[in-house]
């Protein structure tokens, strides 16, 4: 299913949304460089109606010169619009909510008045000749109906695609695909996935939605976002390359470099088990994986580490067996005995156990040291 497809990050702006997290400026524009480095073709830099630093920002991430395209977030409000078009960005994200329970308690309108407001600033923002994402805030409980009605309005309006979000992440697979076919059947408009991970299907439903003709997801590095985050970045990339034959030429080897940095400057550490760029990816302690990887990584690896900016490593501990542990020692330049391999092994589980976890370089040294030492 080889095509082209629009990556859309949004790190800079619905990530910088999760409780907690705030990004200097400075961290913005670092981050929006290695967004571009990355191969992201439109980031999502902020919301210009903020004013202040976050203004500020955005004006400075245009002012970069990055090959990107340069995206601002807005209400479907004219006063919005305007502060993103002073910015200087060359596409605008337009939010309203399409689901009868944010219409009625949230905004405390109709669904008329949704589609009139909508058009409204859709029309405006066209006039100015940038690009435009209509956002139908909570899509996935948006009745289907109005949902088509809407697009098609959005359409008609002058907007070049429309963003389905499944703003709190209550899609599965097999749903998304049924309901993205029909929506674009129907209404004939690119639609830009923008999937949340409650139930933790963000990655998923992207992928999904792409199967049944999306031609833009929305991701953010790391999955960084409200309350369980967004479908990840490097996550997507890697499954459309690797899963679904779909390789956007992304430079996947500057994946765990760029995790790094968003990880620390959003305070959230990277977790070892994060698929793609944890470090466990590539981390075998089983006897039976570490001896597999050992002969031949594909018995145990989809893909190299090195793909993705990572190191292969060999852990000691519990569940070792005897090839790791000669493996290990073949490192230090010592060709172990298999008696030898046999009696270390015995001492690293039961040092393991004690300690409670794997087991450091210079402890496998000082076990090898103390057992020559008894024997000497």
């Amino acid at each position: 299913m080889s095509k082209h497809l629009t990556i859309v990050d949004t790190t800079l702006r619905d990530g910088e949304q999760t409780a907690g997290v705030v990004f200097s400026n400075q961290e913005k524009l670092r981050i929006a460089r290695l967004l571009d480095e990355l191969g992201v073709h439109q980031i999502e830099a902020g919301i210009p109606v903020m004013g202040g630093d976050e203004q500020q920002a955005i004006q400075d991430i245009v002012k970069l010169g990055l090959k990107a395209s340069i995206m601002g977030w807005n209400r479907a409000v004219i006063s919005d619009i305007e502060a993103s078009l002073a910015c200087g960005v060359d596409a605008v994200a337009i939010s309203i909510s399409t689901s009868d329970i944010h219409i009625e308690h949230k905004l405390m309108t109709t669904r008329g008045a949704v589609l009139e407001r909508m058009v409204k600033a859709t029309e405006f923002a066209k006039k100015h000749g940038v690009y435009i994402s209509v956002n139908a805030e909570d899509a996935s409980r948006t009745d289907m109906d109005f949902l088509i009605d809407f697009a098609r309005e959005a359409k008609n309006a002058g907007a070049d695609r429309l963003r389905y979000c499944d703003t709190v992440g209550i899609l599965e697979p097999f749903t998304t695909y049924d309901r993205i076919k029909i929506l674009i059947e129907k209404a004939g408009i690119d639609v830009e996935m923008h999937t949340h991970n409650d139930f933790g299907m963000a990655t998923a439903n992207a992928l999904a939605g792409v199967k049944a003709g999306a031609t833009h997801v929305g991701v953010t590095v790391n999955g960084l976002g409200e309350r369980a985050g967004n479908a990840a970045l490097e996550e997507v990339i890697m499954a459309l390359k690797l899963l679904l034959d779909t390789d956007l030429n992304f430079a996947t080897e500057r994946f765990r470099e760029v995790s790094e940095y968003v990880a620390r400057a959003s305070g959230r550490f990277l977790p070892v088990w994060k698929a793609i760029v944890g470090t466990n990816m590539f981390a075998h302690e089983s006897g039976i994986h570490a001896d597999g990887a050992l002969k031949n990584p594909l018995t145990y690896e989809v893909f190299k580490p090195e793909d993705v900016g990572l190191e292969r490593q060999i852990v000691v501990g519990k569940h070792s067996g005897t090839a790791a542990i000669k493996a290990k020692f073949t490192e230090y330049g010592k060709e172990l005995t298999a008696a030898e391999a046999d009696e270390i092994l015995k001492r690293v589980r039961a040092l393991a156990v004690d300690m409670k976890r794997s087991l450091f370089d210079k402890e496998l040294v000082y076990i090898y040291e103390d057992m020559q030492a008894k024997r000497g």
